[in-house]
């Protein structure tokens, strides 16, 4: 654990570095999130830009504590590839999915290599919000199951 003192004891560089990887999946599901409200009905697109507004949310917080250690933040990127073509809102929605799993995997990330507390409070809360967001994204993708026992965790 990130407490202990033996041998291989986490610091805040390797912290700092996790919340940067989080920091750019983050950048990447606010962007992302654009791509699927525009493939969106409009009775759907409130979900998609409240996922975006919670992805900009926790971005910010991310900017915010890196700003405090003097750590430079990742600057978001100009675009960002697609892993596949969005033509329609089952596409946007499975999309979604794939956002909401990427943002997943990276918090995961921190918590593995956190050593401050609040570090771990803020992970568990990116971690929560991204799993529920993407239940329901799941379930409009039609995929199943809609839950993971283990967010942000390989499935295989």
């Amino acid at each position: 654990m990130a407490d202990d003192d033996g041998p291989g004891t986490l610091d805040q560089g390797t912290e700092n570095a996790a919340l940067r990887e989080a920091l750019a999946s983050e950048h990447a599901a606010v962007w992302g999130y654009g791509v699927v409200g525009a493939a969106l009905d409009a009775d759907s697109q409130d979900l998609a830009q409240a996922s975006e507004t919670a992805h900009r949310d926790v971005r910010d917080q991310v900017v915010a504590v890196l700003a405090a250690r003097r750590a430079d933040p990742v600057p978001a990127e100009g675009a960002y590839g697609l892993p596949f073509p969005v033509l329609s809102p089952a596409d946007a929605s499975a999309l979604a999915v794939v956002l909401e799993d990427g943002v997943s995997a990276a918090w995961v990330r921190v918590l593995d290599q956190a050593v401050e507390r609040s570090t771990r409070e803020l992970a568990m809360r990116a971690l929560t919000g991204a799993e529920v967001r993407a239940v329901g994204w799941r379930g409009a993708a039609g995929q199943s199951p809609v839950t993971r026992a283990l967010p942000g965790l390989p499935t295989a």
